[in-house]
This record gives structure tokens, C-alpha cells and sequence, in this order.
């Protein structure tokens, strides 16, 4: 099978879905002769034109509103927005309008939106560019929340996500674009809900979410070495969220941590573990852990930046821990 970057991965998606479907067009800032400044939609305005490619002004409440409008009428949008932090500026179009028109009409419109953006410290970006907000729209009923790991999830969970009935938000690792997966050349899609086991093993369970499950699998490497079998799990979306995949490896191995790149309090990682907590506690022989970035702004300093999110070694020692039943006594 091919190797392709997540990057190519989204590109195919988006230009496959429009190949199918007319009604598909993409807008937001710098999206068609520039492809976005991380260079994802290279290309695409030389096939499909600047009627579909729309670059928009700067302006992310006024494109993002018009792609509700566009979406209830007719059509099915994707909003590409820039950087992940720029979420904020539309979150009364995404949360007010386009999450809760199907309900607020008894269902007789729906809203077929996807808004695609970025998550991700570590790139020296500083803190306006740096931020992984999804924990702030899978709080909203009626936004799904899609975060792939790899080059293959990417291309599969966008296809889903453009075909999809309801408002999708996807978040991408923006340190990933370059990452290389197999992906096939046949298509395929990826089902909202079906979490991915991408490694078995009975004494502890790594959940971690985008570029976490990299961290994890690493982190499964380090604790193989000492004897100790982890199974790394992918949650692939957050909303809907697969719950039964998740409950069952703790049920197995008694030990879990969920490891996002979200701040910690507050977020995604307080979500899963409280579900896990209350629906596998009488399986469980240590405390469910939780691992999220630092509750500070992003530094600009590499030095420290580094040191905000989780990695691989900080999960190792983390589920040394609990395996060895440290947790217990304060450790």
C-alpha cells in the first residue's frame, strides 16, 4: 500500500468528495492560490476553480455565517479556518446557529457544514496559535467532533464528515501534515463512533486523542521493554464518542490514562476518565489517570513549550505507576 502525508490525505478527501458531489465548496483565508499556509489544498482551485475554492476576507464570523446559510439552502460547505485558536470569532455561528438549527426547526433543516482547522503546541508559535480547543465544541450538543491520528484516519473521517447530515468539526495536528501513513488508493470511509484498537494488551489502557496516540504507542514501547502490555486506543472521534470500546479494555486491564493535548482541567481528559470511572469502577484496581497540556498560556520559549504537553516518557512513568500501584499512596 502507498505512503502518503496527512497533509495529501485531507487534499484527496476534499478533492474526491467534490469530484461527487457539486453542491461541495471549500472558502476561508488563503485557501486557493496559496493552499493554506500549511500548504493542505495545493491544487485544488486549479481543478475545481475560484466559484468553489473561495478565498474569503478576514473576516471568520462573516464566512463562517454564510456557510450556515449556505449549508441550510442547499449546499454543503467546508470552512477551512486557519489556526484553531481563530475558533473563538465564530463560536455564536457554530454554536448558536449551526448546532442547533435541525432542533430549533423540529427537524426540517439541517445543517451540513464541516469546519475543518488545527490543534497543537510545539510549533513555536506562541499563545494565539498554539492552542487545542476541542474540548470547547464537543461541550455543545449537536456539533460532532473529529480528531484523526494518521495519514488513513484523516482521509476516511473527512470523507465521512462531508457526507455527514449534521455540523462536523474537524481538528487536525498540525504537526502531522508531513507525517506518512499507508493509505489506499480504493476509497473508503471511516465510521463516526468506532474507536480504533491499534494495540492489544491486559494490564494497562493508553486512550489518547490526535497526536497523542503517537505519544501513547510510544509510551506502550517503553512500558514493553519492562514487561508491562499496554493497549493504545483511539478514540478517532469525540463526539459521538465510543464508550463501549473504551469501557471494555479498562474492564480487561484494570488500569487506564487518558492522555489529550488539551489543557487538563476541564477538559477531555476529565470527560473520558469520569465516564470510565463511573461505568468500569468495579473493574478498576488503580485511580483512572488523566494527562493534559499545562493550565498556562502556550510559551513561546522551546524550553518551555516542551514541557507543557504530555510525552511519551512522562505517560511511561505515569503508567509505571499505577501498574506497580504507587498511585495509591500519593506517589
Amino acid at each position: 500500500m502507498r505512503e502518503i502525508t496527512l497533509s495529501k490525505a485531507v487534499n484527496e478527501a476534499i478533492a474526491e468528495e467534490m469530484r461527487r458531489d457539486p453542491t461541495i465548496f471549500l472558502m476561508g483565508e488563503d485557501v486557493a492560490e496559496a493552499g493554506t499556509p500549511f500548504k493542505v489544498l495545493s491544487g485544488l482551485v486549479e481543478e475545481f476553480g475560484t466559484e468553489r475554492i473561495v478565498d474569503t476576507p478576514i473576516s471568520e464570523p462573516g464566512f463562517m455565517g454564510l456557510a450556515v446559510g449556505a449549508a441550510m439552502t442547499g449546499s454543503r460547505p467546508i470552512v477551512d479556518l486557519m489556526f484553531g485558536d481563530f475558533i473563538f470569532l465564530v463560536m455564536d455561528q457554530l454554536c448558536n446557529q449551526a448546532a442547533k438549527t435541525h432542533y430549533m426547526s423540529g427537524g426540517k433543516l439541517s445543517v451540513p457544514l464541516v469546519l475543518r482547522t488545527n490543534l497543537g503546541a510545539t510549533r513555536r508559535s506562541a499563545a494565539q496559535h498554539s492552542q487545542s480547543l476541542h474540548a470547547l465544541v464537543a461541550h455543545i450538543p449537536g456539533l460532532k467532533v473529529a480528531m484523526p491520528s494518521s495519514a488513513y484516519e484523516a482521509k476516511g473521517l473527512m470523507k465521512t464528515a462531508i457526507r455527514d447530515e449534521n455540523p462536523v468539526v474537524i481538528f487536525e495536528d498540525k504537526l502531522m501534515y508531513n507525517d506518512k501513513a499507508p493509505v489506499p488508493e480504493e476509497e473508503y470511509l471511516i465510521p463516526f463512533g468506532e474507536a480504533n484498537i491499534l494495540r492489544e494488551g491486559r494490564d494497562i489502557t493508553l486512550i489518547g486523542t490526535s497526536s497523542m496516540v503517537q505519544v501513547c504507542e510510544k509510551a506502550a514501547d517503553m512500558l514493553a521493554e519492562q514487561g508491562i502490555e499496554a493497549e493504545v486506543i483511539d478514540p478517532r472521534t469525540l463526539v459521538p464518542l465510543d464508550e463501549d470500546s473504551l469501557i471494555n479494555s479498562v474492564k480487561k486491564t484494570s488500569r487506564a490514562i487518558v492522555v489529550d493535548e488539551g489543557h487538563q482541567s476541564y477538559g477531555i481528559t476529565g470527560e473520558i476518565a469520569s465516564r470510565l470511572n463511573e461505568k468500569a469502577f468495579y473493574y478498576l484496581d488503580a485511580p483512572v489517570q488523566r494527562m493534559g497540556a499545562m493550565d498556562v498560556p502556550v510559551p513561546f520559549s522551546p524550553a518551555l513549550e516542551d514541557i507543557t504537553v504530555p510525552t511519551p516518557e512522562r505517560v511511561f512513568e505515569q503508567a509505571l505507576k499505577s501498574v506497580k500501584g504507587e498511585l495509591f499512596h500519593g506517589a
